[in-house]
């Protein structure tokens, strides 16, 4: 058996592993690679033959996990995309979604070229809506827990791990030539009592795993609850100084956890009534999702249902549809919220929202996740005093604030209790993929003084297990 770790090596997105069990070969996540100033289009550059990939196990629907599935069928491959229910509507949204986002970016770029009188070779998007129609007629739907027979040789198991509607860790056991084995992939580890989603579960035993490490040696605050912090900014911002606050989120996840937890502050009276506008017809589809699979929502959601109505429904809740509605947003001028996607500003609406207010003094940018390197993002929470937006060069004056109580990874202690739960004994190897270097590092080191063999991967590096 071989393992090889083709993307999120030493770096978050990208998330691609292969995995031989002999002449068989599955793809656990097939994600688009957007750091380190990669073009898109290098990400059909697949270190391997993609028609030669048996199956694909889809870990969640993120992006940076499933956002190069249509590539790959473009390229050749003919096999199942294993996954959960959630996970497979999820993931069909935001790869259409990516499709207008290349289209909006090829556009941009064609226009460009024609007026330098030059051709501009990256103009091609990476793949289009017929490509995404032919990934969803592969999607094959397994529930949580519930042993799946991939082959004569191998089960598979999805264990719900938070993050997510419908993440799991993919977990197999595997005859290799007589020889029982075990692994199990993280994917995206969530945390405890977060709005809407349940726990982590705890893993089986496995003899190997492959985990991610986001949060690596860094701690969520603590004391706060993310109702506590919410109240506190907002009411500097809209309350206090009559200003607007703007927050990037994630149309699917972050953004119906936030609504959930602003429709709790607004229901109970912890604040005076806000305008609150979710500018994302995505986000409206998604919470539909959300919907759709209540039965896989946490306890607390439930029982808000049952006793108070939708969790995803208030009043001054607004779910702005269409364009001409997402530009009159901006001729509001009453304290308002506005939560748009995308969560690092690499596209989609927010980008308008900024263009219009980033050089306002009463405007707060409030990011509630992960930014990573190269994002516009990133490049507002390092503190660039002038940043690229829609063309133009442009100063920040608007405040930038950021919390990790809305964050849907597990930190560094989440982390290491994932893979404590496992015996040290047993467990031969613990690969550290989807991080910064450092962070890999911070949580190696924990992991060793444990007493746990870790390694750091490098990318294409293969691994006999």
């Amino acid at each position: 058996m071989k393992l090889t770790i083709h993307g999120a090596a030493r770096q978050v997105t990208g998330s691609m592993h292969l995995l031989e069990v002999g002449q068989y070969k599955i793809l656990i996540d097939c994600g688009l690679d957007y750091e380190k100033d990669r073009s898109v289009q290098s990400n059909e550059n697949f270190p391997f033959n993609p028609g030669d990939i048996d199956v694909v196990v889809l870990t969640h629907a993120h992006i940076d996990h499933s956002g190069n599935l249509p590539t790959l069928l473009r390229l050749g491959f003919n096999g199942q995309i294993l996954c959960t229910p959630p996970t497979a509507d999820l993931t069909e949204l935001l790869l259409f979604d990516s499709v207008s986002i290349f289209m909006r970016k090829a556009q941009t770029k064609g226009r460009y070229g024609k007026a330098k009188g030059k051709f501009n070779t990256n103009s091609q998007p990476l793949y289009l809506q017929k490509h995404v129609m032919d990934t969803v007629e592969r999607f094959v739907t397994i529930g949580f827990n519930r042993p799946f027979k991939v082959n004569g040789d191998i089960e598979l198991t999805f264990i719900p791990v938070g993050h997510l509607l419908g993440a799991a860790a993919a977990v197999f056991k595997i005859n290799d030539h007589g020889v029982e084995k075990s692994i199990a992939f993280t994917g995206d580890i969530g945390r405890k009592n977060y709005p809407v989603l349940n726990d982590p579960e705890a893993l089986p035993p496995v003899d190997y795993l492959v985990s991610e490490s986001t949060y690596g040696g860094r701690f969520h605050s603590k004391g706060k609850s993310v109702e506590e912090t919410l109240v506190e900014v907002i009411e500097k911002c809209c309350i206090k100084e009559q200003g607007r606050m703007i927050i990037p989120a994630f149309s699917i996840g972050r953004t119906q956890s936030l609504v959930f937890a602003l429709n709790k502050i607004f229901s109970s009276g912890l604040l005076p009534p806000v305008k609150v506008f979710v500018d994302s017809p995505m986000a409206s589809i998604a919470t539909g999702v959300f919907r759709n699979y209540h039965n896989l929502v946490n306890q607390e959601a439930q029982d808000f249902y049952k006793n108070s109505g939708d969790e995803f429904e208030f009043d001054n809740l607004t779910y702005v549809e269409n364009l001409k509605d997402s530009r009159q947003v901006s001729n509001y001028f009453e304290p308002c919220i506005i939560i748009s996607s995308a969560g690092m500003l690499e596209g989609g609406r927010i980008q308008d929202h900024l263009f219009y207010n980033i050089q306002n003094y009463y405007c707060t940018i409030l990011f509630i996740g992960y930014c990573a390197k190269g994002t516009l993002g990133h490049r507002l929470l390092r503190g660039d005093s002038i940043v690229h937006i829609k063309d133009r060069d442009l100063a920040v004056y608007a405040t930038i604030k950021q919390t990790d109580v809305l964050s849907a990874h597990g930190d560094h202690e989440d982390l290491m209790n994932t893979v404590k739960q496992q015996d040290k004994s047993s467990l031969k190897s613990v690969f550290l993929v989807h991080g910064e270097t450092e962070s890999m590092q911070a949580l190696a080191d924990s992991l060793d003084f444990e007493g746990y063999k870790t390694i750091i991967p490098e990318k294409g590096v293969s691994y006999e297990i």
